[in-house]
């Protein structure tokens, strides 16, 4: 599996203000490990608030606008394109692919088309 980190140390800790207000932090993007859909990029972000009171409809639309303000523009226009973009927000910094019963964790899938995100029944 290869990790790939698309920014240094400094824009880690860089918090992102979805439009629902929500403060998210980008952890990191994970090529390699493929989906159902063959080639994927999946964008992981710690979201400690969706642990409180923000309903998933909430974060829902906030994942959407994270895969098209940020995701897409981050996607390489060289080589093979994903066909799936996958964001994720977890309330606390889970290794790629572990669980922990107590987090709290949202996925959604999308298709890039363009300079838009379709999203797609995970």
């Amino acid at each position: 599996m290869c990790i790939a980190m698309l920014a240094g140390a400094a824009a880690w800790a860089e918090e992102i203000v979805t439009p629902s207000g929500m403060a998210v932090t980008w952890l990191e993007t994970v090529h390699g490990a493929p989906g159902p859909e063959g080639l994927t990029a999946r964008f992981r972000f710690l979201a400690p608030a969706i642990a409180g009171d923000v309903a998933f409809e909430t974060a829902a639309e906030d994942m959407h606008w994270l895969c098209e303000s940020f995701a897409l523009p981050r996607l390489s226009v060289i080589g093979p394109q994903p066909s799936q973009v996958v964001i994720s927000l977890a309330d606390r910094d889970l290794p790629f692919g572990q669980t922990d019963p107590e987090a709290v964790q949202y996925f959604e899938a999308y298709r890039p088309a363009g300079d838009v995100c379709e999203w797609e029944m995970f």
